[in-house]
C-alpha cells in the first residue's frame, strides 16, 4: 500500500506531426500538446535537441478546425512526381491535397520600397521584370492545372511598375480566370490618377489588394521603412473615386500593430470601395529584419480574438475556411454602409462544409451568392435567426431580392496564417491552397516556396536526400544475406 503514486503529464498528447527544426530547418518528429487553452509543438532534432513552440492560444478553436476539414479538390494535372516526400516535391505533386484557391504570379523583383518584412526580398536595387511571354506561360500552366482558376493575384515586387503591366492584365483577362487581384503597396495608385482610371476600365472581376498595415507612423516605419499614411489615404481616395474594388491587407506583428486590428477593420468600412480586410501574421521568411520569435510572433488565434472584439464579426462568425481550416479563418457578410450583416454564423457547420466549394472567394459561386442575397433581402424583416437560416438554405426564395445588390455589398475579414519554421506542419502544408506559379510552370504552396524554393535551398536539400538514399541503397546491397 506504500507504492509510489503515478503522476499525470501536465498536457494532453493530441497527436504527432512533422515540423521543422527552428535552427537547421530539417524535418523533425513533433508532438502536439494541449496545455490548458494553448496548443504547443514539441520538436525533437537529433542535432539541436528539443524545442517547444506555441502554435495557438485557443485550443477550443484549434480543435474546431479539425471538424471543418473536408475532402480537397484535386487539380486537373500535377506538375511534379512524388520522390522525396513532403515538403520536398512541390510543384504540385500528386501527394498534395488541395488545388489552387489563390495563385500568385510574381512579375517582378523590383520595388519602390525596401520593406523590413518583405518575404520576397524585393527592393529598388533588384531590377528583374518577367517577360510578358513568360508570364503568359505561367498563366497557361495554371489554367492547365485548374481549368477555370478562382483567383489570380498579380504580385512582385511591386507589379504596377512592370513596363508591360496592362498587357499582363490583358493576358489574364484573355483566359478563363474568375477574379484577378493586384497586390500593391499603393504608391503608383496614390500618385497617378490616370493609372487608376485605366484600371477602372477593366474593374469588373478586378480587385486591388492594397497593403495597409497601420494608421500610425511608428508601425509603418517598423514594417515598411517609411511613413505611408498620406500614400494610403490618397490611394484609397483614388480607388474610391473610380469605384475599384479593394481589399486592405495588413501584416500583423506583435507589439507593433496588433492593437490596431479593430481600427483597421472599422476604417475599412468607411470606404465604399473596400470589400474586406485580410490580416496576415508576419511569416518568418525573406528579409524579416531583426525578427524575434519571443516578442514578434503572433498567431491566428490572437488576431481572431482581436477581430471578434471589434463587434463586426462575432465568435461564431469567424469560422475556419474548409479548404484549409487551420490556416485560414473568415468572417463573411453583407454590408449596408458601415453596418455588416454576418452570414457565416447562420450556416450550421455540417451544411457549410457540405455546400462550400474549396475556394477563398465564395461570392463568385452563383448558388452560394444567391443564398447570401436571399438572406440579405430578409434582413430588415422581423425574422429570427432560425427563419433566416431556413431562407439561406432554401433554393426557392420567397422574398424579392432588392435591386442593385452586388459585390459592392460584400464585406469579409480573412485571417491567413502562413507556415514558417515555428508553426510548420506537414499535414497543414498538404492542405495549402495559396500557391505561387513559377516561371518554369511549377505550382508551389506559399509556405514551402518562401521556406525552401525561393532561395534555392531545395537544391541542397534534394542533393542531400539523394546522397542519403544512395548510401542506404549501397548498405542494403552490402548487407549479409
Amino acid at each position: 500500500m506504500n507504492a509510489p503514486l503515478r503522476k499525470s503529464r501536465p498536457y494532453i498528447f493530441w497527436g504527432q506531426t512533422e515540423s521543422l527544426c527552428e535552427t537547421c530547418l530539417d524535418l523533425v518528429p513533433t508532438k502536439i500538446q494541449i496545455l490548458g487553452n494553448e496548443v504547443w509543438y514539441e520538436k525533437r532534432c537529433k542535432q539541436h535537441g528539443v524545442q517547444s513552440t506555441l502554435v495557438s492560444t485557443d485550443a477550443a478553436y484549434w480543435r474546431l478546425c479539425k471538424d471543418f476539414i473536408k475532402p480537397g479538390d484535386r487539380p486537373l494535372q500535377f506538375q511534379q512526381r512524388t520522390e522525396f516526400g513532403c515538403p520536398y516535391d512541390c510543384g504540385l505533386c500528386a501527394d498534395h491535397e488541395q488545388h489552387s484557391c489563390l495563385a500568385l504570379i510574381e512579375i517582378t523583383e523590383h520595388c519602390n520600397l525596401t520593406c523590413p518584412v518583405c518575404f520576397a526580398n524585393s527592393s529598388p536595387a533588384r531590377t528583374k521584370f518577367t517577360p510578358l511571354a513568360t508570364v503568359e506561360k505561367m498563366l497557361d500552366a495554371l489554367v492547365a492545372s485548374e481549368g477555370e482558376p478562382d483567383l489570380v493575384q498579380i504580385s512582385g515586387g511591386e507589379p504596377t511598375l512592370h513596363p508591360d503591366f496592362f498587357e499582363i492584365l490583358d493576358a489574364v483577362r484573355a483566359r478563363p480566370i474568375r477574379h484577378v487581384m493586384i497586390n500593391t503597396n499603393g504608391l503608383r495608385i496614390a500618385r497617378e490618377k490616370d493609372f487608376v482610371a485605366r484600371l477602372a476600365e477593366n474593374k469588373r472581376g478586378l480587385e486591388v489588394y492594397l497593403q495597409f498595415d497601420s494608421l500610425q507612423r511608428d508601425a509603418l516605419i517598423n514594417l515598411r521603412g517609411a511613413d505611408l499614411r498620406k500614400i494610403r489615404q490618397q490611394a484609397l481616395e483614388n480607388l474610391e473615386h473610380y469605384g475599384v474594388s479593394t481589399t486592405l491587407v495588413a501584416t500583423i506583428k506583435r507589439g507593433v500593430n496588433d492593437a490596431e486590428i479593430g481600427d483597421i477593420v472599422r476604417h475599412a468600412l468607411t470606404w465604399r470601395c473596400v470589400r474586406g480586410v485580410t490580416l496576415q501574421p508576419v511569416q518568418d521568411a525573406g528579409r524579416n529584419e531583426d525578427f524575434d520569435k519571443n516578442t514578434d510572433r503572433i498567431m491566428l488565434s490572437e488576431i481572431r480574438k482581436r477581430v471578434i472584439e471589434t463587434g463586426v464579426f462575432g465568435d461564431k462568425d469567424m469560422i475556419p475556411l474548409p479548404c484549409n481550416p487551420e490556416s485560414i479563418s473568415i468572417g463573411y457578410g453583407l454590408r449596408n454602409g458601415e453596418k455588416v450583416l454576418p452570414l457565416t454564423s447562420l450556416l450550421q457547420q455540417e451544411q457549410l462544409v457540405a455546400v462550400m466549394p474549396n475556394t477563398i472567394s465564395p461570392e463568385k459561386y452563383p448558388v452560394l451568392r444567391e443564398k447570401f442575397v436571399d438572406l440579405f433581402s430578409l434582413s430588415s424583416g422581423p425574422l429570427n435567426t432560425n427563419e433566416r437560416v431556413c431562407e439561406l438554405l432554401c433554393c426557392l426564395p420567397s422574398f424579392e431580392v432588392p435591386q442593385g445588390l452586388s459585390y459592392e455589398n460584400v464585406f469579409r475579414v480573412t485571417i491567413v496564417q502562413f507556415l514558417d519554421r515555428f508553426n510548420f506542419c506537414v499535414g497543414n502544408v498538404k492542405r495549402s491552397c495559396i500557391h505561387f506559379v513559377t516561371e518554369q510552370g511549377a505550382i508551389i504552396p506559399f509556405d514551402t516556396y518562401n521556406l525552401f524554393y525561393r532561395n534555392g535551398a531545395i537544391g541542397r536539400i534534394r542533393a542531400a536526400l539523394e546522397g542519403q538514399t544512395y548510401r542506404e541503397a549501397r548498405q542494403g546491397e552490402e548487407a549479409p544475406r
